[in-house]
């Protein structure tokens, strides 16, 4: 009797888990259709798509770089120079570039400039790339940082609205994370068959659909208001003052925890990848086009997943997982560089790269709600990144050498693990109970 009391009971749960798993995926996919509004078909299939092609100039684009310089010959040191350069030129651009997005009507035109400038970078460092050409090359491409970043969100809550905007981001970022894995492993191949300088002529084709998907949204569906996080019918010249801004607290424990993050997580996989390209495999460039494409795979599974949960649970909870898991990456690759353990990271690496991308955006636009700062206020927050950015490139190489891989990495985990206690201490829940539009 008891045997078959406990069979029952299994099967009662197994049956509990899979109707709440139908259930929660119905309620996902009924979420989805939020984001059609009032917005037409064409202007969702060309944001799409544009996420899907701007792919190249996300973390596979700079991973690619640190593979390709330590190929040539660089030392660590100088390859960390480079990478700083790029994260400098984006510490200055954010600020700016942020007002310029929310000043300026003309989404569309801005982030057009972007893609040209990363399509420059890239023939750049395809067919000059001297130890001054690629400083230059890699100063253009991180000034489009603080363009192209800011213009996409724009243009997207210009469009849905905060009310959708949970998952038209998470859409964003799958299809942006899509794009890196099917560019990162046709670039990969490339270098691998063809040439390592053929990595970046894909990186500037790219640029051609880029343009083509972006011709595709219609301005007039850009709300230039919204698109700010001024609200619906507010006044275009309507900004809440700087000053009034820099006394959200809040802002700053959030730029804070952004910032151990990107501390931890911005060297990671250059320092593998410099040290897969020293080992001279002749594999070497699919192998690290498979570290850069397990992730995305990830991240583009999951971020509408993420999207939708902040709405059911909220911000917080599920970043607190996304930074915890920074750390077990970190841990991962102090005690293991075989490749298997590598991929094992970088997967953990996916999810930590879904909850942190799509939350960030998620919580600027919490936090800045009927300000008209949105733009401005992602450009503060991408100068906190570049700047963490700047100090783990820059010093990593130099840190690496000095300390080893294990303790590298083991410094790395500990930066990591105090940016989940920083926000589990010190800042509440973003997440407003009703939305402005």
């Amino acid at each position: 009797m008891a045997l078959v009391a406990f069979e029952e009971s299994i099967g009662r749960s197994l049956k509990s888990a899979w109707h709440s798993a139908v259930t929660g995926f119905a309620h996902f996919l009924g979420a989805r259709k939020v984001l059609r509004g009032p917005i037409s078909k064409q202007s969702r299939h060309g944001l799409d798509w544009l996420n899907f092609f701007l792919a190249d100039i996300q973390t596979g684009f700079g991973a690619f770089v640190a593979f390709y310089l330590a190929d040539l010959g660089w030392d660590k040191g100088q390859v960390g120079l480079a990478l700083s350069a790029g994260t400098v030129a984006g510490l200055i651009s954010h600020l700016p570039g942020g007002a310029i997005v929310d000043w300026v009507p003309w989404k569309r035109g801005i982030a057009a400039t972007g893609i040209a400038m990363i399509a420059a970078s890239a023939l750049i460092l395809a067919f000059a790339p001297t130890f001054v050409l690629v400083f230059t090359a890699e100063i253009l491409h991180g000034v489009t940082g603080g363009i192209v970043t800011p213009a996409i969100a724009a243009v997207s809550l210009g469009l849905v609205g905060r009310g959708a905007m949970s998952a038209r981001t998470g859409r964003n970022n799958a299809f942006d994370a899509a794009g890196n894995a099917l560019t990162a492993g046709a670039m990969g191949a490339a270098g691998q068959y063809i040439a390592k300088s053929a990595i970046f002529l894909g990186a500037a084709a790219l640029c051609i659909p880029a343009l083509i998907a972006l011709s595709l949204i219609r301005s007039d569906e850009i709300d230039y208001a919204r698109a700010r996080n001024a609200g619906i019918g507010r006044s275009a010249a309507n900004f809440q003052r700087i000053f009034e801004l820099t006394k959200h607290l809040r802002l700053y424990v959030f730029a804070g925890c952004i910032f151990l993050f990107q501390l931890a997580d911005a060297t990671m996989l250059p320092v593998i990848s410099e040290d897969l390209a020293q080992a001279k495999n002749q594999s070497a460039s699919l192998l690290m086009a498979g570290l850069i494409v397990t992730p995305q795979i990830i991240a583009a599974v999951l971020s509408p997943w993420v999207g939708y949960y902040s709405e059911k649970f909220g911000r917080k909870p599920l970043l607190l997982i996304g930074f915890g898991i920074e750390v077990l990456r970190g841990l991962l690759f102090a005690a293991d560089t075989s490749y298997p353990a590598l991929l094992i990271g970088q997967c953990l690496g996916g999810i930590s790269a879904a909850a942190v991308t799509v939350l960030t955006v998620l919580m600027v636009a919490d936090m800045t709600t009927g300000t008209g700062r949105f733009n401005l206020v992602q450009g503060f927050i991408g100068t906190v990144i570049a700047i963490a950015a700047a100090i783990s490139t820059g010093a990593s190489g130099f840190l690496f050498e000095q300390v080893g891989h294990q303790y590298g990495f083991l410094i790395l985990a500990a930066v990591a693990a105090s940016a989940p206690l920083l926000l589990w201490l010190a800042l509440t829940e973003t997440k407003p109970g009703k939305y402005l539009d």
